[in-house]
C-alpha cells in the first residue's frame, strides 16, 4: 500500500531547520483537530515552543489556507488573545461501509462533519459483480457533486465483513484475490485507503464519536445478517493475533441446536443473527405457525424480513415476539461469557437487529443475571447504541483521521 504523506508539506526536507519547522506545524493541525478552538497562548502550553515561533508556524498554516482566524477569546486579564481553528474545507476524508446487501459512503471534512447525506446503494457484496469498480466510480460520482478535487481528500477509511488478515491485509471472506484489499482500493482510486473489519469500525466509532468515549473497557456487539464483537481493552481496539478476534456470534449455546454455516451446531448466530432468524420463521411457517403474520403483511413466507418481524411483534404478534425472545436469550447466554471473561463497564448493542432492543433487552438481561457472578455484572451497563446504523461509516472516517495523526 503507498504511504500517505504529510497534508502539511509533500517535499522532502531541505534540512533539519525545515523539518523543525514542518514537524510544528503538523503538531499544531493536529491540535486544532482534536481540541478545536485555541489561542496561541492554548498552542504554546501544548507543543511547548515560544509565542513568536509558535505564531509564525500559524500564520504559515493560514497563508497555506489549513487554519483560519475564527474570533477573541477572554481576557485573563491582559488583551484578549485571537482564536484559530482547522479550515474545515482544507481537506476531506471518505468513509465508505461495505455489507452484503449494501454499499454506504460519505465525504467529511476537516472538522468530522459530512459533507451531504450518507449515501447508500441498495447493492452489496452479495449482489455486485465488481465491488472495487462500484466503489471507485461512486467516489468519482460523489466527488464530481460536491466539486470538491481529489487531492484534498487525506484518506478512505473502508469497513469490510469477514475475516480480515491484520498482518497482511487480505480478506478471506469477500474481494479475496489474493492482494491486500487496501492496495487494490488505493490504485484504483489514487486515495490512500484503510481496511478495517466491519465489527471493529464500529468499536472505532463508538469510541470516537459514541457511547463510548473516554471508557477504557467496552465490548461491541455488532448484529446484523451474522453477529459479531469488538473489544475496547484498556482504551484500545483489540485485535488478536491476526486480526480475527471478535468472533462472538460462533460460541456454541446447544450442541445439538441448527448447523450454523461456520460447520458447527448450535452457535449463538443460529438463533439470533438477522439471517437466522428469517430462516428461523421459515421454518415455523412450515410446521404452521405464525399464519397470522402472513395474513397481517398479505405477504408470501419467502418475503418474510426483518422489519416486517419487528413490525409484527410491535403489533402484537406472538410468533414474531416469539423469535426475538430466543434471539435475546441466545445473546445473553454469550454475553455472560464475555462479561465473566472482560469485566467490561460498558456493553453496547450495535446493528440492524439492534432496532429491536425494545424487545431484546428484557431477554438478554434475564439470562446475564441468570449465567453471571453479581459482583461482576453490577460493574457492567448495558446500552443500545446511538450511532445505530452508522456506527461503521463513522469509525471508518475515525480509522482514517487516526492514521493520518498517529
Amino acid at each position: 500500500m503507498t504511504v500517505h504523506k504529510s497534508f502539511v508539506f509533500s517535499h522532502e526536507f531541505e534540512n533539519n531547520k525545515t523539518h523543525k519547522k514542518e514537524k510544528l506545524k503538523q503538531d499544531l493541525v493536529k491540535q486544532f483537530y482534536l481540541e478545536g478552538q485555541l489561542s496561541i497562548h492554548d498552542l504554546c502550553k501544548t507543543v511547548k515552543m515560544s509565542a513568536p515561533t509558535v505564531t509564525r508556524a500559524v500564520e504559515e498554516l493560514i497563508d497555506q489556507n489549513m487554519v483560519i482566524r475564527t474570533g477573541i477569546g477572554d481576557s485573563s486579564g491582559g488583551r484578549r488573545p485571537g482564536l484559530f481553528s482547522i479550515n474545515p474545507s482544507a481537506h476531506y476524508a471518505m468513509a465508505i461501509d461495505v455489507e452484503r446487501s449494501f454499499v454506504k459512503m460519505a465525504i467529511f471534512n476537516f472538522v468530522n462533519q459530512p459533507v451531504s447525506e450518507i449515501a447508500e446503494y441498495n447493492e452489496g457484496l452479495d449482489t455486485l459483480a465488481d465491488v472495487p469498480a462500484f466503489i471507485n466510480e461512486k467516489i468519482n460520482a460523489l466527488l464530481q457533486v460536491h466539486k470538491i478535487n481529489k487531492d484534498k481528500i487525506l484518506g478512505i477509511g473502508l469497513s469490510l465483513p469477514g475475516l480480515i488478515d491484520i498482518r497482511t491485509g487480505l480478506s478471506y471472506t469477500y474481494l479475496n484475490d489474493q492482494k491486500p484489499v487496501a492496495e487494490v482500493i488505493t490504485k484504483l482510486t489514487g486515495i490512500t485507503t484503510y481496511v478495517e473489519h466491519d465489527t471493529k469500525a464500529m468499536a472505532w466509532g463508538e469510541h470516537t464519536f459514541g457511547l463510548a468515549q473516554g471508557m477504557q473497557n467496552v465490548l461491541c456487539l455488532n448484529i446484523g445478517s451474522g453477529i459479531g464483537l469488538s473489544m475496547i481493552l484498556n482504551g484500545e481496539i483489540y485485535n488478536g493475533h491476526s486480526g480475527y478476534s471478535g468472533e462472538f456470534g460462533h460460541i456454541q449455546i446447544d450442541s445439538n441446536g441448527k448447523l450454523c454455516h461456520c460447520g458447527r451446531r448450535g452457535c449463538i448466530e443460529t438463533v439470533a443473527a438477522g439471517k437466522s432468524l428469517i430462516a428461523n420463521a421459515k421454518d415455523g411457517l412450515k410446521l404452521g405457525k405464525g399464519a397470522d403474520l402472513i395474513r397481517m403483511f398479505n405477504i408470501e413466507p419467502e418475503q418474510i424480513t426483518i422489519p416486517i418481524i419487528l413490525e409484527a411483534a410491535r403489533n402484537g404478534n406472538q410468533f414474531a415476539t416469539d423469535l426475538l425472545i430466543q434471539a435475546g436469550e441466545a445473546l445473553g447466554r454469550g454475553i455472560a461469557v464475555l462479561v465473566h471473561l472482560f469485566n467490561p463497564e460498558l456493553i453496547i448493542l450495535g446493528g440492524e437487529m439492534s432496532k429491536a432492543s425494545d424487545f431484546l433487552i428484557k431477554p438478554i438481561m434475564e439470562n446475564i443475571e441468570i449465567h453471571t457472578i453479581e459482583r461482576i455484572r453490577k460493574d457492567a451497563r448495558l446500552v443500545v447504541s446511538e450511532l445505530g446504523g452508522n456506527a461503521r461509516i463513522m469509525g471508518s472516517l475515525a480509522l482514517v483521521m487516526n492514521k493520518i495523526f498517529a
